[in-house]
């Protein structure tokens, strides 16, 4: 199938191209330039007509999140870290099961596709149900199970049992759709073994997938790390042998420079998550710094009971302003600078697909920017206008590998109102117990 998008304004992220011309073929785009040289050199089977002033971008990429947290949306705010996980969150947690998850991770999908979102990294519980979810709504999604065996009774015994968890997921994610893939998820250095982290690196290199982990969120967490190995965080998986390009670290936002160092050298990617980060005053990451000294930095908007939402539109606004208030300085973070780490940047911890980027042989993740919004307008700078002004509900259209998943606003591949419905449900009874 060959799908021509006609008009509107491409932003690639890198190049701006007026009444653009956008050739897809089956799942990866065949063609990027000016409408009037497509229509001159190509021809299509079905076209699609945009308005003069819509915003073509490439599909967003959210770096981290826990997708089920949807359920405790709302549920526990304004409280630090681990008050907040050990009074509130993990207590919930204890009920949760499978159908839950499943259902949070339609909820997730369904905001997240409707942001313009269409890819994510996530890490949580019953991660078989979720990628499961993911894949019918349509979004692609490298889904990893949350390991933890420090603090616990037969440590060695809950460590076999989350690699068999893993292991389970990862087989699971083999036999669905090519959007959904599996990446190993030890939670954190603070609440993982030296010897699960080990296995972890073991195992990520011998079947080739990524490994997602919450790297120095906070200073109680550096502290603990400091505590129990007698290193800083980065320093610690650094020296270890943990660190390489496959490896997506959270947050970071107690490191050094002698880390940031580390982390440019191993090629890693950061995942900034500057809301959450914000409400639970866990800090600021020093992402200027990141990025000046080499290091991959993504944005992430982390889960939904600590930003409260999915919008990596407002998560990619937050990341543009936060450094410029905290450095006193408006040139610390740039628009282009940041929408690339919301796309192409971010795509360098995706291995099923080249995404994040318009361009011939890339993926076909397409999102559409409704023109008519008065956010877009006049559209002085349209790289300007969706980094500052633009947000979720301003996404018109939105594909995924070639095929539709959001028209005129509406979630086309799955049920929206029904799962919406089943969802509200099963999180008020949940959060009453």
């Amino acid at each position: 199938m060959r799908l021509a998008l006609l008009g509107g304004i491409a932003v690639t992220p890198k190049v701006v191209i007026e009444d653009a011309g956008i050739l897809v073929e089956d799942d990866e785009i065949a063609f990027v330039g000016e409408r009037e040289e497509l229509e001159e050199e190509h021809d299509w089977e079905d076209e699609v007509e945009l308005g003069d002033h819509d915003v073509v971008i490439p599909g967003l990429v959210n770096a981290h999140t826990h997708g089920p947290m949807t359920l405790f949306r709302g549920v526990s705010d304004d409280k630090p870290l681990m008050e907040w996980l050990m009074e509130d969150i993990w207590p919930l947690e204890a009920g949760l099961d499978a159908d839950l998850c499943r259902l949070g991770a339609y909820a997730a999908a369904i905001e997240s596709v409707r942001c313009g979102v269409t890819c994510l990294y996530d890490m949580y519980f019953y991660m078989d149900a979720v990628a499961e979810a993911y894949a019918d709504v349509g979004i692609r999604a490298s889904v990893s199970h949350g390991m933890i065996d420090l603090n616990v009774e037969d440590a060695e015994e809950v460590r076999e049992e989350e690699f068999k968890e893993a292991e389970r997921v990862r087989k699971k994610c083999d036999g669905l759709k090519d959007l959904v893939e599996f990446s190993y998820g030890p939670h954190a250095p603070y609440t993982c073994s030296e010897e699960l982290l080990r296995e972890v690196r073991e195992r990520a290199d011998e079947h080739g997938v990524g490994v997602h982990v919450h790297v120095a969120e906070t200073q109680d967490e550096v502290k603990e790390v400091k505590r129990n190995t007698g290193k800083r965080p980065v320093e610690y998986l650094h020296d270890i042998g943990f660190l390489k390009e496959d490896v997506l670290a959270a947050h970071c936002v107690w490191v050094t420079d002698e880390e940031i160092e580390m982390l440019a050298e191993s090629g890693v990617t950061v995942a900034h998550n500057p809301i959450s980060n914000m409400k639970l005053a866990s800090g600021v990451a020093p992402v200027p710094d990141m990025l000046s000294e080499g290091v991959n930095v993504a944005i992430g908007t982390d889960g939904c009971a600590s930003n409260n939402n999915l919008d990596m539109l407002e998560e990619i606004k937050a990341a543009a302003l936060l450094h410029k208030v905290d450095r006193l300085d408006p040139t610390a973070t740039e628009a282009l600078e940041v929408l690339e780490m919301a796309t192409v940047r971010a795509a360098a911890f995706y291995r099923s697909a080249e995404i994040g980027e318009l361009k011939d042989g890339k993926a076909a993740d397409i999102v559409v920017l409704d023109g008519d919004s008065p956010r877009l307008r006049p559209g002085h700078d349209p790289v300007s206008d969706v980094v500052y002004s633009a947000v979720g509900a301003d996404v018109k259209c939105v594909m995924v590998a070639g095929e539709w998943v959001v028209k005129n606003g509406r979630v086309v591949t799955v049920d929206e109102e029904k799962i919406l419905e089943e969802f509200t449900e099963a999180a008020r009874e949940l959060a009453s117990q």
